[in-house]
């Protein structure tokens, strides 16, 4: 009987150790699911970043062709001024007193000028009769005409001193605000070497410019008349609009970086944008409306050997597959003409298209499928062709069930980009709308 009993014990704890491995310490096998997603249909784009400063389009410098000081002042910082209205004048005393100083030696010149025309025309008559020698007429002749040469002299320097008179007034030299008033009643200004700056006017300041300074990396793509979208600190929910205008060639080297600086025209209807404020600019370089889209990561799956157990996978044979580089460009569309109908820039990614490979979920397999993809903004990949819009791509793998309608939902978004829109909003002559 002992020995009975040692044998019921042993197996009892047996099945003791067994019940307790199986209920506490036995792993289920855990399945695996896929999360797909369909293609949409919208707006991409690459764009390039930048900031710059915004500038009026263009700027007049007032300044002083004489030397003086200044005794009355018209205008004044922001005030609006028409071409040829009066802003400011030097003292005028010394100038009047040199106008009249050669108003006099004018007239003395011109006394001695008649004095000596005179004399010339007696000493011509006496030396026709031979009444004189030929020397005597020459020296009246020198005489008079040293008189003539006198009055046109001092005539000059009477003009001169007119003309100074004239800029000790300094008048607008176009429509425009008075961006910087640089002097004040009583300051001597002097013109002796450098014109001094007395006021800078800006022509229109409902347009503005943007000088933008874009890194060399992106100046390729950068052309004329592209889309620009930017923002300034003092309304950060305004969106501002305009258009590239001009790339200009000399660079800009700081820290061992080159820019070029980039010129964005932007109107200004409602004075919002202000001299010297600082815009982060948007410049899109390619865009692409009504483009199929998928999410970037769908291209970075590959399906692990977990999954063969539950999908069935169907791989592309490995000889269909090109050895050269997947992202290397291949010329198999128009320029400028998507297949999805959508209209693209000159500059869309449509005319050039890179191979990719993506899995579709097709029931219980799973289906390698080889497409052409267009522009990429690294949350989501442009399709050009090899998908269909009722595919379900496969974006990632999860041991958790996902509902298919929770799954599809809002696709991941970069932090980095700016916000996504439906229809790409288009310039309207610079007009400031809200931000998407």
């Amino acid at each position: 009987m002992k020995k009975y009993r040692i044998v019921f014990i042993i197996i009892f704890l047996v099945l003791a150790g067994a019940c307790i491995w199986y209920f506490f310490y036995r792993k289920e096998d855990q399945k695996i699911f896929v999360i797909t997603e369909k293609p949409q249909y919208g707006y991409i784009s690459k764009s390039v970043t930048a900031t710059g400063t915004i500038e009026p389009v263009d700027t007049v410098t007032v300044g002083s062709q004489v030397s003086g000081t200044i005794a009355n002042i018209y205008t004044d910082f922001n005030a609006r001024v028409t071409k040829g209205q009066l802003l400011a004048q030097l003292d005028k005393s010394l100038f009047v007193a040199a106008v009249d100083q050669y108003k006099a030696n004018l007239e003395v010149a011109k006394a001695t000028m008649v004095y000596q025309k005179s004399n010339f025309d007696r000493q011509s008559l006496l030396y026709n009769t031979g009444a004189i020698s030929k020397a005597d007429y020459e020296t009246a002749q020198d005489q008079y005409l040293t008189a003539k040469a006198t009055v046109a002299s001092v005539q000059a320097q009477l003009d001169a001193a007119e003309k100074n008179l004239s800029y000790a007034s300094i008048y607008s030299p176009v429509n425009g605000v008075v961006l910087l008033r640089n002097i004040s009643v009583g300051q001597t200004v002097a013109a002796s070497f450098n014109t001094p700056t007395l006021f800078i006017i800006a022509k229109d300041i409902t347009k503005m410019q943007v000088q933008a300074a874009v890194d060399e990396a992106d100046i390729g793509d950068v052309k004329d008349s592209q889309r620009v979208m930017f923002y300034v600190d003092a309304y950060p929910d305004i969106t501002f609009y305009g258009k590239v205008n001009q790339i200009r060639l000399e660079p800009a080297i700081s820290a061992n970086v080159v820019t070029y600086t980039t010129i964005v025209t932007a109107s200004n209807a409602d004075l919002k944008l202000k001299p010297g404020m600082t815009a982060n600019i948007f410049i899109y370089t390619k865009e692409v409306n009504n483009a199929m889209l998928i999410s970037s990561k769908a291209l970075k799956f590959k399906p692990d050997a977990s999954l063969a157990k539950q999908y069935k996978l169907l791989a592309l044979p490995p000889e269909t597959k090109p050895r050269q580089n997947a992202n290397a460009p291949r010329d198999n569309t128009k320029p400028g003409i998507s297949k999805h109908g959508g209209n693209n820039s000159a500059d869309s990614s449509a005319a050039k298209s890179s191979l990719a490979f993506v899995w579709v979920q097709y029931g219980d397999s799973l289906v390698e499928k080889q497409i052409h993809t267009g522009l990429n903004d690294d949350t989501h990949v442009e399709v050009i062709d090899g998908l269909a819009a009722t595919d379900s791509v496969i974006t990632s793998t999860t041991q958790t069930k996902v509902n298919a309608a929770s799954a599809n939902t809002a696709p991941p978004k970069s932090p980095f980009m700016p916000a996504r829109q439906a229809t790409p909003p288009r310039p309207q002559n610079g007009s400031a709308g809200s931000r998407p």
